[in-house]
């Protein structure tokens, strides 16, 4: 005799596959607003997608290259991990993944996993110094492997929680921008997520089926500040719908006049000013009206 799982499943096949094809267009299209907002992409550009075995790294890479398939102007994709040496990591879980995409990829190996539990005591957050490290072994590798853009897997709610993370910690208004040039000209750092949602990215890769590697090196480590931030955002958006697209249009509409930064608004001369010398400078829609990668019309979304 069937089982009900097996008679509710020509039903429920159906429905996840137009779920997921839904979704999928979905990140398309603001993947392809993204790149075309802040001019992410241009032609003849290697870009590197950072791979780390989360979910949106994941997304990332998928929604990628289905876009370079329709893209207006060519441009190179690689995906690069980096292993970490972190007991229990399936070191064979990436590269099988890749392989069968058919995408040339990279295995980087470094034991930064043992630097990390040196150095950080006992039960003190190991994010920053990890983070550091693997930032700075991608960067270097990006420079010797002639990548001209480095994509990362941050979505929109990485950006909103990183702008409260700042402002209750660290008295700063600022964040993740979406295009991040180093202070030092080697490196551009691109994030195609910018305009993504955390909950769309996670049901898409769920729908997918992507095999997803936990980060163990932290542990859950609950009582993060970011995880602070992260659960009151999560309120929010239940209680209060539309509060965190709202608050994300806040982050691409600032008024410099209407805020106290006098290095930002001449406000005895009444007009904007440069900027903090160490700001990091992206295009406008005045600087280039016309990015190269195109708009959705011509992206085919």
């Amino acid at each position: 005799m069937d089982s009900p799982e097996h008679l509710h499943k020509p039903e429920y096949e159906p429905n996840q596959k137009l779920e997921q094809n839904k979704l999928q267009k979905r990140l398309r299209r603001e993947v392809g607003q993204a790149i075309a907002d802040f001019s992410m992409i241009e032609a003849g550009d290697k870009v590197m997608c950072c791979l780390s075995g989360g979910k949106d790294s994941y997304a990332m890479l998928d929604i990628l290259l289905n876009l370079q398939k329709s893209a207006p102007v060519s441009f190179e994709l690689i995906a690069v991990n980096l292993d970490q040496k972190q007991p229990g990591f399936p070191e064979e879980v990436l590269p099988e993944y890749l392989a069968a995409l058919g995408i040339e990829y990279y295995i980087i190996e470094r034991d930064t996993y043992s630097i990390v539990k040196d150095k950080v005591p006992e039960g003190k957050t190991t994010c920053g110094l990890c983070s550091r490290l693997r930032r700075g072994i991608l960067y270097n590798f990006a420079e010797e492997h002639g990548v001209t853009r480095i994509a990362l897997g941050h979505h929109r709610d990485d950006l909103l929680e990183t702008l409260f993370l700042n402002m209750f910690y660290g008295g700063k208004l600022k964040t993740m921008p979406p295009v991040l040039h180093s202070d030092d000209g080697r490196n551009t750092v691109i994030r195609p997520l910018a305009y993504s949602r955390e909950k769309d990215i996670a049901r898409y890769a769920e729908l997918r089926q992507f095999p997803i590697i936990p980060c163990n090196l932290c542990g859950s480590q609950e009582n993060l500040q970011r995880q602070v931030i992260k659960d009151m955002l999560q309120h929010w958006d239940r209680q209060h719908p539309g509060r965190l697209e709202s608050m994300f249009r806040a982050l691409c509409n600032v008024e410099p006049s209407h805020l106290a930064d006098k290095d930002l608004y001449d406000f005895r001369e009444g007009k904007r000013l440069g900027g903090k010398r160490q700001a990091v400078q992206t295009a406008t829609p005045e600087d280039n009206p016309e990015p190269n990668f195109g708009r959705l019309d011509v992206l085919n979304l």
